[in-house]
């Protein structure tokens, strides 16, 4: 992992649990395979298990060459599609990631985001903003509130499921699209499997947990936006690719829709970009994830994968690469 990373993610006494459950040098860092940083290539030599972060260079077959005893990857933060490759799978090598631990801020947002949204937050900020004196809630929005208002999800992910149980307890209607949930996982859920049109043309608001891939590139674009109802929000904490810009920007500036985005394509917009000032649109700048001290709970959930994997036991957030393609 990179320096920054290391200092971010593995206080004191993170660092103190990770000597004493595996024989390393936390003062040693690798951030390119193919450096000549003294000790490196003898640790990496010798190394059974990486433990790694953001910044970690890419583990393809000439960087494994030079890690004959590598068993397994253990990765502190989310995804591990920019440094896990085909070659991994190949030499049979176990990968661990903390997604789940990060997946619970960007929920926790999310469900902040879809309340206030159904309330009209932002909205009545604004206006109270503008006149400083006692806003006509009732004649402005009549109709906003948490009370049995449809919320869609789209992507039963570990993001989204977790998102589903935190909505639990709110008097909400809860719509799940993902193409791999069936019947009974619905079920389980607690939610009303549909269809991708009919859930944006029946929801309040509209929330966004697929992955980056190429069939899931423009998801909403001009005519799926044009689908969801008058009013209704859009939430992305997933990825800016899944949204055409383009056509949300010109619905959020006629005040059709409103916006709530952690992310967006490009990730950072032009800085004359109407969405930075539309009073019915929060951009945030990839906010939802782990920061501060939540990167703490992704460095203890790979250091118990550690401990586990050196107690011999099965690890508990392994990946498994038959469903890596189309996941985040």
């Amino acid at each position: 992992m990179s320096e920054d990373t290391r200092t971010a993610v593995l206080p004191p006494h993170l660092l103190r649990r990770l000597t004493e459950v595996a024989d390393l040098d936390p003062a040693l860092l690798v951030v390119d395979f193919a450096a000549e940083r003294p000790g490196a290539r003898d640790a990496l030599g010798r190394a059974e298990v990486l433990f790694t972060g953001w910044g970690c260079p890419r583990l393809d077959s000439r960087a494994l060459a030079a890690m004959p005893r590598l068993r397994a990857v253990v990765h502190a933060a989310g995804s591990v599609k920019h440094h896990v490759t085909e070659s991994c799978w190949q030499r049979g090598i176990v990968v661990s990631t903390a997604a789940a631990a990060n997946a619970l801020p960007v929920a926790e947002y999310t469900l902040a985001a879809i309340l206030f949204a159904n309330k009209r937050v932002l909205h009545s900020a604004h206006a109270y903003r503008a006149v400083r004196t006692r806003v006509p809630l009732l004649d402005r929005y009549p109709d906003v509130g948490n009370y049995r208002r449809t919320v869609g999800i789209v992507g039963a992910s570990r993001i989204g499921r977790r998102v589903i149980e935190l909505l639990a307890p709110f008097d909400l209607r809860v719509l799940v699209h993902d193409p791999y949930l069936d019947a009974d996982g619905a079920a389980a859920l607690g939610v009303e499997r549909v269809g991708l049109d009919e859930l944006v043309e029946r929801s309040d608001v509209v929330s966004l947990h697929a992955p980056a891939l190429p069939d899931t590139r423009k998801l909403f674009d001009a005519p799926r936006l044009a689908r969801m109802r008058t009013g209704a929000t859009l939430v992305n904490t997933a990825r800016g690719s899944l949204v055409d810009t383009e056509a949300l920007t010109e619905e959020c500036r006629t005040g059709r829709l409103h916006a709530v985005l952690d992310h967006t394509d490009p990730e950072v917009l032009p800085a004359d970009s109407p969405l930075y000032r539309l009073p019915n649109v929060l951009l945030t700048p990839h906010v939802a994830g782990s920061l501060g001290g939540e990167l703490h709970r992704m460095a203890e959930s790979a250091v118990d994968e550690l401990e586990r994997y050196a107690r011999g036991e099965p690890l508990r957030h392994r990946i498994d690469p038959r469903t890596l393609a189309r996941s985040a």
